[in-house]
This record gives C-alpha cells, sequence and structure tokens, in this order.
C-alpha cells in the first residue's frame, strides 16, 4: 500500500491551490490525482473537431487575492500577448428590447407601465424595510424588502428560477454580498426621469481572458509549474475508510494518508461514509452547456455575458464566447460545411464547404428536480442527433434574436455537469457546521466549489484560496478566512499571502 503524508483528490482550482501552497512551502510528501486525463475540473475548456473552444460556463477572471494574480502570471505570463483585459458589457434580454446590467438599476429601459410597477415597488419596499423586524428568513423575503414586489416580478423571481432551478422561497440569503446588487432607490428614480443607463457595477466590471486555450489553459499552466511525478490522472476513487484512512481507486490501487483534501462534491462523500441524511440537506443543480459556432461576423458588438429572464428561451445566460479571445474560433481560412441553420432546420444539401469568419455563442441552462429538461434526442439532419435542449436552445437564441433563423451554424457543442451549481439552500449552513467538521475529525478537509458547497466562494480565485488555506491549516492550524468569513475576503484585495517567494518568509 501506498502511503503519502497529504493526498489531493480533484485537480481543478482548489486541488491545484492545495498542491501549488505544498510545493511553495517544499513539501514533497504529498500526491494529487483525478479521475479526468487532465488538470482544470469544472474550470476546463474543451475544444470542438471544428476547433471551437467551450469553457465550462461563463469563466472570467476577476480576483479579490494578489497571491491568485501572481500565479496566474507565473503560469500564463503577465503581459498582452497571455491575456485579454476586457470590459465587461453586460445586458438583460427582456421585453424585446436590451437593458443594461444591473437591472435593478436600469429600469428606465423597461415599458412604461412596467417601469411604473417597478418603482412602485421600490418605494413600497423602503418604507416597509424601514419598519421591518429581524432579518429576512429567505431570498424571497429579501427580494421584496430590498427591491420590491414589481421587481421581483418583472424579473428577479423568473431569472432566478432559470439560474438557480429552485423556488427562491427555499433558497436563503446569506449568500449574496457581491452577488446580487442592491437598489438606491433615488438614483433608480433619478435613472427613470433621465432616461439614464446605469451599467458598470460589480467586482467583474474589467476582466481578464486568456489569450488562447480558453480557461482551461490556466489550470494547465498552473499544473506544469508542480512537479509532474505528484500529479495522476485518470485515476478515479471508488471509496474511502475513514478510520483508516484509506483511498480506494476504481484500478485497486490503495493509498493511506495522512491528511486528504477531498474536492469531490460534499454530498457524495457523505454518502460514501454512512452520512445519507446529512447529505441530503445539501441541494444543487446540474448545467447542460450549450455551444454554437456560426460563419459569418458577429453582429453583437463587444458585448460579454448576456441574461435571460423570460421563457422563450431556455438558458439564463448566454456568452458571446468569440469577443473574449480571437482563438475561441478557428482561423478565418478553414473551410467548414454548415451543419444546420440558426434555427435547427437542415442546412441545403448543396451546401459545401466554405471559409470564414467565425464567431461563436455558449449557452447555459439549468436542471434540477424543479426544473427538468426534455432529456429526449433529436435529428439535425448533417449535424446529427443531440439532445433536444440543443435544438430547444437554437430556436431560443432565435426568439432572442442572438441568430439569424438563416444563420449557417458550423459547429455544436454540448456538455452537461451533473454538478453545475451548489445551492445556498435554506438548511445549507446548519448542515456545513455539522458535516465539514465531522470529516476534519478524521482527517478530511473537503474543500471547493462542491467540496465546501458555499457558492459566495465559489468563483476561481475563491476555489483556488479554499485549496491554499486549507493547506496551511493542515501544516499549521491558520484559520481559514475564505471557507469561514466570505464577506471579510470579498470585501477587499487580499494581499496577506504571496506567490512568489517559495521560502516560508512567504507565509505570514
Amino acid at each position: 500500500m501506498e502511503k503519502v503524508g497529504v493526498l489531493i483528490i480533484g485537480a481543478g482550482p482548489t486541488g491545484l491551490g492545495a498542491a501549488t501552497r505544498l510545493n511553495q512551502h517544499g513539501k514533497t510528501d504529498w500526491l494529487l490525482i483525478d479521475q479526468a486525463s487532465e488538470p482544470g475540473g469544472l474550470a476546463c475548456t474543451e475544444v470542438t473537431p471544428e476547433n471551437f473552444l467551450f469553457d465550462m460556463g461563463g469563466h472570467v477572471i476577476f480576483s479579490h487575492w494578489n497571491y491568485f494574480d501572481d500565479l496566474l502570471n507565473t503560469a500564463l505570463g503577465d503581459g498582452p500577448s497571455s491575456w485579454n483585459t476586457l470590459q465587461r458589457v453586460s445586458y438583460v434580454w427582456m421585453r424585446d428590447r436590451w437593458i443594461a446590467y444591473p437591472f435593478q438599476n436600469n429600469i428606465s429601459a423597461l415599458p412604461k407601465e412596467d417601469q411604473i410597477k417597478c418603482l412602485t415597488g421600490l418605494i413600497e419596499a423602503k418604507v416597509a424595510n424601514a419598519i421591518a423586524t429581524g432579518r429576512p428568513k429567505n431570498f424571497d423575503e429579501w427580494i421584496l424588502r430590498v427591491m420590491g414586489p414589481g421587481i421581483a416580478d418583472v424579473f428577479m423571481r423568473p431569472y432566478n428560477f432559470k439560474v438557480w432551478a429552485i423556488p427562491t422561497t427555499l433558497m436563503q440569503c446569506n449568500w449574496l454580498g457581491e452577488r446580487v446588487a442592491t437598489v438606491d432607490v433615488d438614483r433608480a428614480i433619478s435613472n427613470v426621469i433621465n432616461n439614464k443607463e446605469d451599467a458598470g457595477w460589480g467586482p467583474n466590471a474589467v476582466f481578464r481572458f486568456p489569450t488562447r486555450g480558453g480557461t482551461g489553459a490556466i489550470w494547465k499552466g498552473v499544473a506544469k509549474l508542480l512537479p509532474q511525478d505528484k500529479q495522476k490522472y485518470n485515476q478515479k476513487v471508488v471509496s474511502l475508510d475513514k478510520e483508516s484512512k484509506i483511498a480506494t481507486f476504481a484500478d485497486g490501487r490503495q493509498i493511506q494518508y495522512g491528511a486528504l483534501v477531498l474536492t469531490s462534491p460534499l454530498d457524495q462523500t457523505l454518502r460514501w461514509l454512512g452520512k445519507a441524511d446529512l447529505a441530503s440537506r445539501l441541494q444543487y443543480s446540474s448545467s447542460h452547456i450549450i455551444g454554437v459556432g456560426i460563419r459569418g461576423s458577429c453582429p453583437h458588438g463587444s458585448k460579454c455575458w448576456l441574461y435571460f429572464p423570460e421563457d422563450n428561451c431556455p438558458f439564463y445566460r448566454c456568452t458571446v464566447f468569440s469577443n473574449y479571445a480571437k482563438s475561441n474560433c478557428p482561423e478565418e481560412d478553414q473551410m467548414l460545411p454548415t451543419l444546420c441553420r440558426g434555427d435547427g432546420s437542415a442546412a441545403e444539401p448543396t451546401f459545401s464547404s466554405e471559409t470564414g469568419p467565425y464567431w461563436s455563442l455558449m449557452f447555459e441552462v439549468s436542471e434540477s428536480k424543479y426544473k427538468p429538461v426534455n432529456p429526449s434526442t433529436v435529428d439535425l439532419g448533417r449535424a446529427g442527433s443531440w439532445p433536444a435542449v440543443v435544438l430547444d436552445t437554437l430556436k431560443g437564441a432565435v426568439a432572442t434574436k442572438l441568430l439569424a433563423a438563416d444563420a449557417e451554424v458550423v459547429s455544436l457543442y454540448h456538455r452537461r455537469e451533473e454538478y453545475g451549481y451548489p445551492t445556498p439552500s435554506l438548511d445549507r449552513d446548519d448542515a456545513l457546521a455539522e458535516a465539514l467538521p465531522w470529516l476534519q475529525s478524521f482527517g478530511i478537509w473537503s474543500r471547493g466549489r462542491f467540496g465546501s458547497y458555499k457558492y459566495e466562494v465559489a468563483n476561481q480565485d475563491h476555489s483556488l484560496m479554499l485549496g491554499v488555506e486549507c493547506v496551511d491549516n493542515i501544516l499549521f492550524g491558520s484559520k481559514e478566512l475564505t471557507l469561514n468569513q466570505p464577506d471579510v475576503v470579498n470585501a477587499k484585495k487580499n494581499t496577506e499571502l504571496l506567490y512568489r517567494s517559495a521560502s516560508m518568509s512567504s507565509f505570514r
């Protein structure tokens, strides 16, 4: 039986963060294992046969940590040849028009009837909130108290159901922080009177994206900074013996560890270890990623990611992925046949391969027991058989004017991620308060987007730092600020930890 001081299961941002910190501290008694063939986890990038790149969702790089910035710059380089720096240009499509993001600051773009409904609700909410006692009991109450019934009905309830695939009444509101813009009532009224567009809110108003290789290139680059003999891929864990601290893998291999950094979904881990009742208190939604490559020039200017609250399309968000990097599409001189039209109808059989230019869209569709997705398949002619959600997405793209019905689709992509979003459910915090310490008592640090199940610290920068701080806790008993104090780390640029120095002086 192999023995190792620290075993890391999962080579996504959290696992790579843990491995990076161990390596930085000069530790050699560790091993990083993943069931996939390469690093990246949910932050990977896939390439279609036609050379279109698609991420597993709308990932962009913005950071709360100097450590994260320095590591990524070391992995990829820090100049314009490595990174595109982009202004977020985001809109909401509803009422057959584009409305600047965040919606609640831009109700001036709505039809007059909706403007009145939203403004009246805002005033009602301001009065009601002034006399309210106690915190909102759930996300729905928070929406009503902060934004009023108008914005709740017009946008917040329908949009959030499409994102989370769970009613807002079943979600808590402790996770919100910087994730949802609140409303300045005076500012909202002024914007309506002056018919002013008011964008630019949020921590990701400016973001970075790799010039080549998509988001997955980041984590491949981070992995290359680590000793290659400490990384094992295509290795799937099938069971854990928590008392003996032994992980068993699909090929029969067993590894005994001193400490385990486990980034797989917490509910899965709990079920493995006989805590099914505790696991059932955690909820999540699945994600369908649909990519569409199109011949022609992009008609959407510099738009980045776009929101869709209405029921005329299955997706809640679309990213104009070709705007992030030229390399996300094939070269213009690549010859490609038209697979189908923008509305999913068959392309004319006389169509031969032609050159570009090309552009691309990436869509996200959520799924849960509250919001099922059609499981059937459809025939798209030359494009072949695809899940029905792909055709529904194409038709939705036409309905929302993202695609022309006769657009030439030259590439299609679909991937379903069982674990897409960790839900901030009503019982989540109590469940985590019981589950995480229990696991840690057996030497298991469950961390990551799904390892610790906290959406408020589940972006790429958060996920990496969960791994970094986890290792410092294992080695030195240091506090894990990202895990335990999300509001603190999200409120500032964190400069306490440094990456560039590999000596212990970097830990402070």
